[in-house]
């Protein structure tokens, strides 16, 4: 196996349909939550539906460089998400985020793994390898947000 195509499963098991680290994946933990459980604050803690937006973000980012486009994404954005008033306002970030999920991961599986190595955009950013991995570290983070989240939500019986 191919180093790509060793990194794109690893993206599909904490994006799509993995469970081997976490247990679970973020198809799971988002795709049958309503508008309200998506978008219901807890204290100071960030929303399901805004954590999606974020990690969505970041990914959709990294797709743009990897079809030669620039690299726009920037920090101070990453948490722009709209405010989330119904079930399409959900399910559409939903499917944009499974897409383009999807999209990364077959992007990378069909890189050639010497691309891997070579400077993302600008030095300073480092390689590709180096910015997948921080989607993939950045992913896995989030979704353990998100789960707990998840549980506090139907204690809360929302």
């Amino acid at each position: 196996m191919t180093r790509s195509k060793y990194i794109a499963n690893k993206l599909r098991e904490v994006l799509l349909n993995g469970h081997w680290i976490a247990n679970t994946n973020y198809k799971e933990q988002i795709e049958n939550l309503t508008w309200q459980q998506a978008a219901y604050k807890i204290k100071d803690l960030n929303t399901i539906a805004l954590l999606t937006y974020h990690v969505d973000y970041y990914i959709a980012g990294l797709i743009e460089v990897c079809k030669g486009g620039s690299l726009e994404i920037r920090d101070k954005y990453s948490f722009d998400l709209s405010p989330i008033r119904s079930e399409t306002d959900w399910r559409n970030l939903v499917e944009k985020f499974l897409s383009n999920a999807e999209e990364f991961a077959s992007i990378v599986e069909n890189m050639e793994d010497q691309k891997l190595d070579d400077v993302f955009v600008d030095t300073k950013y480092g390689t590709y390898l180096r910015n997948i991995e921080g989607i993939l570290e950045h992913s896995y983070y989030h979704l353990g947000q998100i789960s707990l989240i998840r549980k506090l939500i139907v204690k809360d019986k929302v």
